[in-house]
């Protein structure tokens, strides 16, 4: 607000003052002053309105910009929010990648060729020996700057490292182990040998977990990843019988090692806030 020196009937708040004054930005004192000024000066009433109306004017193609630029929430997304997950987690868990249409159809392809040899060769310690990586390798990917184009994001969210990995992580064994179920419906003659896979494959997910809090997302799940290969393949060099993995003996083991490595993924769940994954 300037004052031009002129009699107190010619003095005039500036366009720019009335501008901020339209914005409620104007402080003290120009602020009464202009509040002052304004109820008994017709002139400036009328710059105040025309500039309020352009205000009014931009304020509204900015919430449109902000609207139309606005990421258009997926069809998961809002399942989630309509049952109830809060909107900033719904974001996070559906930009899983391993959540991704690519992702789901290529283990499906997979899941799906193994059946057929399996069948074809009758052979199913194949089909037992993928079926736990592929739990594994969906959550070493849910994680982690490597493959998560969100990471940046979720790296600041306020949200608690260990958190948005156990949700992740449910996202990700969840559909995987859908797929695995399926794909052991489709092995009937096998009977409950074609769910031996279950204890392993979270065997080896919560030891590839606890793993990872130490050595990074894809380094940990990856050396349990080789033991389980390495263990699998020197178990087809005995093709005599049922791998000892799915055996009662082997089953046990397996609950057990799930429990331990759990155990020991709860007691560094801090590292996932402290490590630069």
């Amino acid at each position: 607000m300037t004052d031009t020196g002129a009699p107190k009937s010619g003095w005039h708040v500036t366009e720019e003052d009335l501008r901020a004054y339209a914005l409620g930005e104007l402080a003290p004192p120009l602020l009464w002053s202009a509040d002052t000024h304004v109820g008994s000066c017709a002139r400036c009433r009328a710059v105040l309105a025309a500039v309020s109306d352009q205000t009014a004017l931009d304020a509204g193609w900015d919430r449109l910009d902000a609207e139309l630029d606005a990421p258009r929430p997926r069809l998961g997304e809002r399942l989630l929010i309509r049952a109830g997950v809060a909107e900033h987690t719904a974001r996070l868990l559906t930009a899983t990648p391993v959540l991704r249409r690519s992702w789901l159809a290529s283990v499906a392809c997979v899941l799906a060729a193994t059946v057929l040899v399996v069948h074809a060769v009758d052979a199913p310690a194949l089909f037992l020996a993928l079926a736990p990586l592929l739990p594994l390798a969906a959550v070493a990917l849910s994680y982690g700057p490597a493959l998560d184009p969100t990471h940046e994001i979720a790296a600041v969210a306020p949200t608690h490292g260990f958190r948005l990995l156990m949700i992740r992580t449910v996202a990700a064994l969840t559909a995987s182990l859908v797929l695995n179920t399926l794909a052991a419906l489709a092995l009937p003659g096998y009977g409950l040998l074609a769910f031996g896979w279950l204890l392993p494959a979270l065997a080896l997910t919560a030891a590839g977990l606890a793993l990872a809090a130490r050595l990074g997302p894809l380094l940990g799940p990856g050396l349990v990843g080789g033991a389980w290969t390495l263990l699998m393949a020197v178990a087809a060099t005995h093709p005599a019988g049922t791998p000892a993995a799915f055996t009662a003996a082997g089953q046990s083991v397996a609950a057990a090692l799930a429990a331990l490595a759990t155990f020991l993924l709860h007691q560094a769940r801090d590292r996932f806030d402290t490590e630069p994954f």
